[in-house]
């Protein structure tokens, strides 16, 4: 069974930086595709932030710049290393496993709880 554990989120001022981290497990890591997904109070979840196998890389254009998203498959972990926050980046940060081949179709694959991420004006 497939376990994803996030953590690092916190409250941090505007302009702040964070680290969340995954970590999997009861898969092979190595071989899955791995997200980070936002919710924001009353919106919808949205892609932030994706890493293929292979290394390959792509980011919400809200992110762009601001956010590194990284795999140490040693580990079975994923991170997002944020700089530069907005408090519009405030939300539940969600981790995100999925097979190759399936895009980022919404609903797919194995979700972690979430950690809370608030950023202060």
């Amino acid at each position: 069974q497939v376990q994803l554990v996030e953590s690092g989120g916190g409250l941090v001022q505007a302009g702040g930086s964070l680290k969340l981290s995954c970590a999997a497990s009861g898969t092979t890591f190595s071989l899955k595709v791995m997200g980070w997904y936002r919710q924001a109070p009353g919106k919808q979840r949205e892609l932030i932030a994706g890493i293929t196998p292979y290394g390959a890389t792509n980011y919400a254009d809200s992110v762009k710049g601001r956010f590194t998203i990284s795999r140490d498959n040693a580990k079975s972990t994923v991170y997002l290393e944020m700089n530069s926050l907005k408090p519009e980046d405030t939300g539940v940060y969600y981790c995100n496993l999925r097979p190759v081949g399936t895009g980022w179709i919404p609903g797919v694959g194995s979700w972690g709880r979430g950690t809370q991420v608030t950023v202060s004006s």
